[in-house]
């Protein structure tokens, strides 16, 4: 974000906050509105004690089931997800339905020409081009760690970053 020089009144959602540390970091580098969803209340009392202890007051925080959004959670510039997606992918209960619910969540409250970041352990960077190929383009390929094995080398994580059309 800093290397493309986003500024740093940009709205942010961090998908599936938990215990709300990345906001607490982004907070600290100077993202005036960040807000953070996850659907379980648990995670977002835990965030908001975080929070406290940090000492902020500028990191808005929302019970939301991300697969059915409010209609108040929308035109934010950048969406952030670091295994939202995966959790909502091992779903038993129609995993395929829940991606493709999760894609119009996104395409609804991400603004046009806004980013979507995320980080995957579940998919690889071409089976999400593939999840994500409806309505958004690959912005940039983050860099992860790498491991071989085997004689072949590949990557635990995938990052990228997509842009909404």
């Amino acid at each position: 974000m800093q290397k493309h020089k986003i500024p740093l009144d940009a709205s942010v959602l961090d998908i599936g906050t938990g215990n709300g540390v990345f906001l607490v970091e982004l907070a600290k580098f100077g993202f005036s509105d960040v807000t953070g969803i996850d659907y379980s209340p648990s995670a977002i009392q835990l965030s908001q004690n975080i929070i406290e202890k940090e000492g902020l007051s500028n990191i808005k925080l929302k019970v939301e089931d991300f697969l059915n959004p409010s209609t108040k959670l929308s035109g934010f510039h950048i969406c952030i997800d670091k295994g939202t997606f995966d959790a909502i992918s091992l779903n038993p209960d129609n995993a395929i339905e829940k991606r493709k619910q999760y894609v119009e969540s996104l395409s609804r409250v991400l603004k046009v020409k806004g980013f979507f970041l995320i980080t995957s352990c579940n998919w690889t960077k071409e089976e999400l081009l593939d999840e994500f190929s409806e309505g958004f383009e690959l912005f940039e390929e983050l860099p992860t760690p790498k491991f071989s094995f085997g004689g072949r080398s590949g990557n635990s994580v995938a990052a990228l970053v997509f842009q909404k059309t």
